[in-house]
């Protein structure tokens, strides 16, 4: 992917949503304002951080603002200890990265979950617009890989609810005859997209990683030896805390928001020095 600047914002629920728009509107409260890259890479939680960014009708201030309040009439999902485990399990009995999606794929397509047509419906409306923005948005989402964009023939709200599309909680998503996974099963931030932009800002809710996802950390580091000035924010103590057990939560919104916008202070100087080049 070619540009100057890339950012890019990967998957980690409500909380990651809220999280991520108090992370951005605190550094460009603090002058460093990330909306203007040249590319913008979102993945679950940051296909729809980035869809409402790259629109042209929200500020960061207003962004962050969605996310405060009663969250009355949401839906509360879970990642329950049972998924999880079912998901190691997958990843145990896999020998490489293909085979593991493959397995999360068959769990994905035998869950009891919501009609795909509800979800959908309720991904529209958190968006502001369902157009696909002029610069350049890449929403990233799991059969083998789809990297959705502008010129790829989907609907924003069909590549949104693909990236969102957590396996065994919400039902797969299709486009274009095919189903879709959530993105985050191949990386929490698939920042390798980010590749051949000179200067990337990583925001990323989930930090880890396993021999078959490659966390942010590494990635960040393989886009640092191909010669990009890269920075890596993720959650501080504090913002862990506040996204509570269950990332799903959408009461938790809120407090994650907060908790990015106080945590932006810490990053505002290097986020400046990579942006600014």
């Amino acid at each position: 992917m070619s540009g100057d600047t890339a950012l890019v914002l990967g998957g980690g629920g409500l909380t990651g949503v809220g999280w991520e728009a108090g992370i951005l509107y605190g550094l460009a409260r603090a002058g460093v304002d990330l909306t203007a890259a040249d590319l913008v890479v979102g993945t679950s939680a940051g296909s729809v951080v980035g869809a409402q960014l790259t629109s042209g009708l929200l500020t960061p201030q207003e962004l962050y603002e969605r996310q405060l309040g009663d969250p009355a009439g949401e839906a509360v999902a879970r990642l329950g200890t049972g998924l999880i485990a079912r998901y190691a399990v997958a990843m145990v009995r896999s020998r490489d990265p293909e085979g593991y999606r493959r397995r999360v794929g068959t769990l994905a397509l035998a869950a009891d979950t919501v009609e795909e047509a509800e979800r959908r419906k309720i991904l529209a409306a958190r968006l502001v617009s369902h157009a696909w923005p002029e610069r350049r948005l890449v929403v990233t989402a799991v059969d083998a890989l789809a990297a959705f964009d502008r010129e790829s023939g989907a609907g924003l709200v069909e590549a949104v609810s693909a990236s969102c599309a957590v396996p065994g909680v919400w039902p797969p998503a299709t486009v274009g005859g095919r189903r879709f996974i959530d993105g985050g099963i191949r990386s929490a931030t698939n920042a390798d997209l980010a590749s051949g932009c000179a200067r990337v800002v990583i925001i990323a809710p989930m930090a880890l990683g396993s021999r078959l996802v490659p966390s942010p950390a590494a990635q960040a580091a393989r886009l640092r030896e191909a010669g990009a000035r890269v920075l890596l924010i993720t959650p501080s103590a504090q913002a862990r805390k506040a996204f509570g057990r269950n990332v799903l939560d959408p009461a938790r919104r809120d407090p994650a928001a907060r908790a990015g916008l106080a945590q932006a202070a810490e990053h505002a100087a290097e986020s400046a020095a990579v942006w600014a080049g």
